[in-house]
């Protein structure tokens, strides 16, 4: 995921999205990527400034408006960073999609939560979209975060990467990513499997304690069987556990100070549709504190 990496941060000129836009800075600077910081205007929005002021002038104010935001945010462009500015028009997720697909970006980095009232953006709409459809890794910051100065200063935040995987094909490439971002920020790995208690219409009915019991253990073997292919120096665990997965999630990243989720966007039978209920519910638990980076399926798992 960090090679040849390319990022788009989108902002509304809200709180939240300026912390995602230190982040995405602070992640350019660190492994060299360039940064396209991105607003979308509202094609109603355009048509009745054309009419105003002219045609282009609310395009060339939010240019304005953009970088202005961007040095009151940043402060300037950090040396090693190229950062680019880039306004458009029409529906924002759309837009986010189009210009992290024909510029060839591998991460979009967007807040939780944008602006409030006519100006409201992200999570819920846009955000929610993004996950949906995007084949670009995305990192969702909590809409409280004002971000980092630097990346070691968001790398020692992170205490603890926790993974969420199922038992799909999908879960080598989750694990590799996460173990590698684990690795480079110095922080330990756990990797969390969640069973949902089989559902029978049938009280007590002896063979769904024993499917329960199959399944966990099966999980336990994987998991374990992986994490011991993992450098020692990660720390790495794993935890099998009963219950709804969006709230043993949550519960687990709050209890063992997790600063990152690593999720698959993947269809599966733990996340369910491409960016299932899951995932979302995990990101609207944990908006307040926790960074989560969701993985699309890559083309071969994907089909």
């Amino acid at each position: 995921m960090i090679d040849e990496l390319g990022i788009i941060c989108p902002i509304d000129f809200s709180e939240p999205s300026r912390g995602a836009l230190r982040y995405a800075v602070a992640i350019g600077t660190r492994f060299k990527a360039p940064v396209t910081v991105l607003t979308v205007n509202d094609p109603l929005l355009v048509a009745a400034a054309d009419m105003a002021v002219g045609e282009g002038r609310l395009a060339s104010d939010a240019r304005i408006e953009l970088e202005k935001f961007f040095l009151d945010t940043c402060g300037g462009t950090p040396p090693g960073v190229s950062v680019g500015f880039t306004v458009t028009a029409g529906v924002a997720a759309k837009e986010i999609l189009r210009l992290a697909r024909e510029g060839g970006a591998r991460l979009i980095v967007m807040s939780s939560h944008g602006a409030t009232g006519i100006r409201k953006m992200f999570f819920g709409s846009t955000t929610e979209r993004v996950l949906r459809e995007t084949s670009a890794a995305v990192l969702v910051t909590p809409a409280t975060d004002h971000g980092p100065a630097r990346f070691e200063d968001a790398a020692a935040r992170i205490r603890r990467v926790l993974v969420p995987v199922d038992l799909s094909e999908a879960l080598e490439e989750q694990v590799r990513v996460a173990s590698g971002l684990a690795e480079s920020i110095g922080a330990g790995l756990l990797l969390v499997h969640i069973v949902e208690p089989v559902r029978t219409f049938v009280p007590g009915h002896i063979y769904a304690a024993n499917v329960d019991n199959e399944r966990r253990d099966r999980a336990e073997r994987r998991l374990q069987a992986l994490v011991e292919t993992l450098p020692a120096t990660l720390h790495a665990e794993a935890l099998v556990m009963f219950g709804d997965p969006a709230e043993e999630i949550a519960k687990v990243a709050s209890d063992r100070q997790t600063g990152l989720i690593v999720i698959g966007l993947h269809a599966s039978a733990l996340l369910g549709a491409r960016m299932g209920s899951v995932t979302y519910r995990v990101i609207s638990i944990l908006q307040a504190h926790t960074l989560v980076l969701a993985l699309p399926p890559r083309p071969e798992i994907a089909r």
